[in-house]
């Protein structure tokens, strides 16, 4: 007897979820699915009036508990604030989404201490503040996700960002070793590494190489679309997808992994 799809119980109805950089991009796109998935959603970012307008449309477009929290992720005690502040309004962190946004592109040479520092704590050290701060509650409760935005890059390094090359996989090392710690506590950690998703960032970036390369715009877009197998460049509700799974009652054997959202574009095993 041939066996038929069933629809999968997320588990999110009512469900607390903190996406940290989501007024746009990545983080924007997975609140929205989390939010569709009946869960209760705090928003954040640094800019308040952005945060503002993103809650508003998310409310529009699923009528769900859409609430914001402007917060500097380079700023330890602002991202205390925020994780204190979900737990007010939201009873609990019962999903953490780690995000941020990308470091500028450069080559060794041309990147100073200065950089490097900013990116560490925008990009790592701010991970580990925030997961810092929720893990009390999860660990009370016996139950809690932990997603973590990287880069295909901890596949595979891409040219001209050394410093997302270094900081996302770090993440992976850090997501690794919590999975052992925390598994006992019922909490699962993974990373999601996303390829070529049509977003503000890829524009930014595809113009950056555009003008380090002397190449125009439509030609840098070519060359990277002929590197992706399945011809086209992703959506950024294909990546919220997975980031939802993880951070879903419906995943409860995955910890401690690396997934990528990339249409084949790594050929790293």
């Amino acid at each position: 007897m041939e066996r038929g799809w069933r629809i999968v119980d997320l588990g999110l109805t009512g469900k607390s979820i903190l996406v940290l950089a989501s007024s746009r991009g990545l983080g924007k796109a997975s609140a929205l699915e989390f939010a569709r998935a009946g869960a209760r959603v705090m928003l954040s970012s640094r800019s308040e009036a952005k945060l503002a307008e993103t809650a508003s449309e998310l409310h529009e477009l699923t009528g769900g508990d859409i609430q914001y929290f402007a917060c500097d992720l380079t700023d330890a005690k602002q991202i205390g604030a925020l994780v204190a502040h979900t737990m007010d309004a939201l009873d609990t962190v019962d999903v953490l989404v780690n995000n941020a946004g990308g470091p500028p592109p450069g080559d060794f040479e041309q990147l100073d201490d200065a950089a490097w520092q900013h990116a560490f704590e925008l990009n790592l050290l701010s991970y580990v503040r925030a997961i810092r701060a929720v893990l009390p509650q999860m660990k009370a409760q016996g139950s809690g996700r932990i997603v973590n935005f990287a880069s295909s890059s901890v596949k595979a390094p891409i040219p001209g960002l050394l410093l997302s090359n270094t900081l996302r996989a770090g993440i992976v090392g850090l997501a690794k070793s919590l999975s052992q710690e925390l598994a006992p506590h019922g909490i699962l950690i993974n990373t999601v590494g996303p390829g070529i998703i049509q977003t503000d960032r890829i524009v930014e970036l595809n113009q950056a190489k555009a003008e380090r390369t002397g190449l125009s715009y439509a030609e840098v877009e070519q060359a990277a679309l002929a590197n992706i197998p399945l011809g086209r460049f992703g959506e950024p509700e294909e990546f919220a997808r997975l980031v939802v799974f993880l951070g879903s009652q419906a995943n409860t054997y995955i910890t401690g992994q690396t997934l990528l959202v990339d249409g084949g574009l790594v050929k790293a095993l």
